[in-house]
């Protein structure tokens, strides 16, 4: 891996943490459920679906860019050791409820989002 990758990576992952993190602040945890991280893996999955199918199969990029967006900026936006953190907080306050709930919309949604973005990009 060259240092221009590496920079690409780390430049988009600095991006989008941050978008990750305004995002997940302007939504909040409404009742408790950590509706701002689902809303940010949801959509942070089906762009990433959407463009690495684009990508592979429709618009030639630099290997650099498709990492810089990819690995860097939709990897650094998504986060799903955030979600198990919030779940283990939620299961720790007795709200099983919304802790499956938050797994079952995380895993289901993720992968339903993947796909959809999948599609798009085939479109």
């Amino acid at each position: 891996m060259t240092v221009a990758a590496i920079a690409s990576i780390a430049l988009g992952g600095a991006f989008g943490s941050v978008l990750r993190y305004l995002l997940n602040r302007w939504i909040g945890q409404p009742d408790g459920l950590p509706l701002g991280i689902l809303v940010v893996n949801l959509s942070g999955t089906l762009v990433l679906g959407l463009v690495a199918t684009l990508f592979l199969e429709r618009i030639g990029v630099s290997d650099n860019l498709r990492l810089a967006i990819t690995v860097g900026l939709l990897g650094g936006f998504t986060t799903f050791s955030t979600v198990w953190l919030d779940t283990l907080h939620l299961l720790n306050g007795g709200r099983w409820a919304w802790a499956l709930t938050n797994l079952l919309v995380s895993a289901v949604g993720g992968l339903a989002a993947a796909w959809l973005g999948q599609q798009l990009a085939r479109i």
